[in-house]
């Protein structure tokens, strides 16, 4: 699970606005390039279609799934703390739990028959 704990307004390659909501995994204790420990989460933002009041209302929901790392092209990041500028060769984003495929009753059961439903025309399972 990730929660929702901010929003922020964008604007597109093409000029246009939108509002994107700012996402937020669970605690990782990491260990540091000198050998000592620390507490992170990892944070991503997805674009969404909402108006700022639907935003500000969705802040502090859990949705399923996971921020994880992904590579990319290089780029610069300025660290806003130290001024550090820093080429990252990675980005977080966020990774929707798949959704459950429906399961059919033929799947299940082959030889059962719903004699009510004769003659009805069912979705059949896809194979």
């Amino acid at each position: 699970m990730v929660k929702i704990i901010g929003y922020k307004e964008r604007t597109s390659s093409e000029g246009k606005t939108f509002i994107a909501l700012e996402l937020q995994g669970g605690v990782e204790i990491i260990h540091s390039a000198s050998g000592g420990m620390y507490a992170t989460v990892r944070k991503a933002s997805v674009a969404s279609t909402f108006d700022e009041e639907t935003c500000k209302s969705l802040v502090g929901t859990e949705i399923p799934g996971t921020i994880e790392k992904q590579d990319c092209e290089p780029y610069q990041y300025t660290v806003e703390k130290t001024g550090e500028v820093l080429t990252l060769f990675h980005r977080f984003v966020y990774v929707a739990e798949p959704q459950k495929a429906p399961v059919y009753v033929e799947e299940i059961l082959p030889d059962f028959t719903y004699a009510e439903l004769e003659g009805v025309n069912l979705p059949r399972a896809s194979r």
